[in-house]
């Protein structure tokens, strides 16, 4: 497993470890108190759990640490189960919790469960963050001014912040406001200073010159010096309690994980390396662990932590090591002088860092960009704030599920013209000068095609019939996928459309597409000639070619010019691996045609076959599987051979106007046909090896008379 722990940017992984470490004192000791634990429990969660993920992680600069949704989580389910938060029941129940945790990410690990990151939106996982960001901060404003703070939602919380105006201390109050607001203001003006340290060594300041504390400044409890002991946790603690606690430790896990992987993926895209996401989740396994067994809350990936690491320019967990190594050096000197920390500015402390999680800027985004969005995003927030913050992700992801549910059901789709002077499509109803082609409708259907919505795509299509529709052309490029009734409901609407002297096309659409309506036995589709491979074979099988006749001109074609898009093998896209058995059977029904009728040119010979016109990388090898077969027909005796040699002729005349459309394509173009020909004409001879060779031999003799 290879480290993420290296020596070249050393000066600046040490620096940002230190930083990390002081920023992380005042901050975990605050969310140790969420938790219902003592303060000092926040420094033991920033000591080994830190350690353990820094030497498993494949992210060389995110940080964990002990953070606010896992302490909220357990200190609002400790609430609910009756316990009071800080009694030594919730402190033997909390690592409890961690221990779960990690067990959960063992099962994670195990199944692969990294990847259902995927499917939490990010107007959930962002509402779902600020939710519990503002939970946390409503119930720690009232340290702000010298109260107690609250639990619960957003109704018990107002109504507690109400009561307790009532304990309002002026002087706690210029603390905690005064913290609040200069952390905020450095932000902007001096983002790489690590203003939360500052503050912290000001409060001690204060207490120690000025006795604060005689003024009624509330003070952090004095914090014990030393390491923690490490302890496995009292599972006999889940007795009666086993199911509420597997729960809540799965909830926690998955959020934990949901906001982890996102957040360090987002620093894996910045820096453009790959996070191996299973590698991630036994890091997690580890950290969780680790926590447990010095008792303290579960630990969660700290974003607030990683960017002050990245703004010092971290580059390798030597940052985790260093962070790690400075909080033992805390544990055991220094825990003295934390016992001097005002309580309102550890609290403004804590809340300025929770308002950096509040996704302010990503609510403005989804408010311009999409207000369905937007709408996921405000559920989960106040889902979170009125509900609690299971309630609130389940709501924000089965609304997050209901809006991908309907887009499936109702897909962007849009009919189709031309700009008079271009050659692209364009959707008519958002460019005014794109106008339709005569007798033609054209509509583009953006969305797999299944039960729920091929009822708006046959409304759709019947209400564009008009008395002079000749054809529809269906632009399926955004079709991927169709079920059992969307192919059934094709083969009925094509059969509807064809009776009222309607052609149906289908286009643009990837091959296996057609590999399912074959599978679904839609295969009648392309035996009637429905399935082309661009607009532009289509409307050619109706008999137009560019320039087309729009709508509000005299509808005047003049001469002969196929798009370059027409070289594209279309039978190989429709069939694969049997495109030459396809075109073989087109070339005999051809061939059969031309007999009957010798005056046939190939092009009218093509439109009263089964398949229709075909475009002109098929059509080059499409005449010398006729040739072969006219050949085959004389060995066979049902062509002789004065009529054969006149056919040939014939043949051999419609060569030079599919010359002079090979012609205008590119060089690019032509130099591919020319090697697939030869492709082809390998597995010709491969497969009709006799009539191959006697074809040759006949083209042969004709070259060497017309020589003479």
């Amino acid at each position: 497993m290879h480290s993420q722990i290296h020596f070249k940017n050393w000066k600046s992984d040490v620096m940002s470890g230190i930083i990390v470490a002081l920023v992380s004192i005042p901050i975990s000791m605050g969310y140790a108190q969420i938790a219902g634990l003592s303060p000092v429990y926040g420094l033991y969660g920033s000591l080994l759990p830190i350690l353990f993920y820094g030497l498993l992680t494949s992210s060389p600069q995110f940080v964990v640490g002990v953070d606010a949704m896992p302490a909220v989580m357990v200190g609002n389910a400790l609430t609910g189960m009756g316990f009071m938060l800080g009694s030594s029941e919730a402190s033997s129940l909390v690592p409890v919790i961690s221990l779960l945790c990690g067990l959960w990410f063992v099962v994670f690990w195990l199944f692969r469960a990294g990847r259902v990151v995927k499917y939490i939106s990010t107007p959930v996982m962002g509402g779902f963050i600020s939710g519990i960001g503002a939970t946390i901060i409503l119930m720690q404003i009232p340290k702000l001014f010298g109260g107690d703070p609250g639990t619960g939602e957003l109704p018990r919380l107002t109504i507690h912040l109400y009561h307790q105006l009532q304990s309002f201390h002026l002087l706690s109050a210029i603390l905690g406001f005064g913290t609040v607001l200069i952390i905020q203001v450095s932000k902007k003006k001096m983002p790489r200073l690590p203003m939360p340290v500052f503050m912290m060594i000001l409060g001690v300041i204060l207490t120690a010159g000025f006795h604060i504390d005689r003024y009624g400044v509330r003070l952090l409890p004095a914090v014990e010096s030393g390491l923690p002991r490490l302890v496995l946790p009292d599972v006999r603690l889940l007795q009666g309690k086993a199911s509420d606690l597997i729960l809540l430790s799965l909830t926690i896990s998955l959020v934990v994980m949901a906001q982890t992987l996102l957040a360090s993926n987002n620093y894996a895209s910045k820096y453009s390396y790959k996070l191996d996401t299973r590698r991630e989740l036994l890091a997690y396994a580890a950290m969780e662990a680790a926590g447990s067994i010095v008792g303290c809350c579960p630990i969660n990936g700290s974003v607030s932590r990683s960017g002050i690491a990245d703004q010092f320019g971290c580059k390798s967990q030597l940052m985790s090591l260093t962070a790690s190594a400075v909080m033992l050096l805390v544990l055991l000197f220094g825990t003295g002088l934390l016992s001097y920390l005002p309580v309102p500015i550890l609290t403004g402390i804590v809340i300025s860092a929770l308002m950096g999680i509040i996704e302010d800027k990503l609510a403005v985004r989804l408010w311009k960009t999409s207000k369905s969005e937007f709408t996921i995003f405000l559920t989960a927030f106040f889902g979170v704030l009125l509900f609690g913050t299971i309630y609130g992700v389940v709501i924000g992801v089965l609304l997050s599920f209901f809006s991908v549910v309907v887009r499936a059901v109702i897909p962007p789709r849009a009919f189709l013209g031309q700009i008079p002077g271009s050659e692209d499509f364009y959707d008519i109803g958002r460019n005014r000068s794109a106008r339709a082609i005569q007798n033609t409708v054209i509509y583009r259907f953006n969305g797999n095609l299944f039960f729920a919505n091929v009822n708006s795509f046959e409304d759709d299509l019947e209400a564009s019939v008009k008395p002079d529709t000749k054809q529809i052309i269906v632009d399926a490029s955004g079709i991927g996928n169709i079920d059992m009734t969307a192919a059934d409901r094709l083969v009925l609407l094509e059969k509807k459309f064809r009776d009222q002297g309607i052609q149906f096309y289908i286009t643009e659409h990837v091959g296996n597409l057609n590999d399912q309506l074959r599978q679904l036995g839609a295969d009648i589709l392309i035996e009637n000639g429905s399935l082309r491979k661009t607009i532009q074979l289509a409307l050619l099988d109706c008999g137009l070619e560019e320039p087309y006749p729009l709508e509000g001109e005299d509808g005047k074609v003049d001469g002969r010019s196929r798009d370059e898009s027409e070289s594209y093998a279309e039978f190989e896209w429709l069939y694969g691996d049997d495109s030459d058995e396809h075109l073989d059977a087109l070339a005999k029904e051809i061939a059969a045609l031309i007999v009957a009728t010798p005056t046939l040119s190939l092009e009218e010979a093509e439109a009263q076959s089964s398949w229709g016109r075909v475009g002109l990388f098929d059509e080059d090898t499409l005449v010398d599987y006729i040739e072969m077969h006219l050949e085959e027909m004389a060995q066979a005796g049902t062509l002789d051979i004065t009529s054969l040699n006149s056919l040939e002729e014939h043949v051999e005349q419609m060569r030079p106007e599919l010359t002079e459309s090979l012609s205008h394509l590119s060089h690019k173009t032509q130099d591919y046909m020319r090697r697939h020909s030869e492709v082809l004409h390998n597995r010709m001879a491969a497969r009709y090896k006799a009539q191959y060779e006697s074809f040759q031999k006949h083209r042969k003799h004709l070259t060497e008379e017309k020589d003479k």
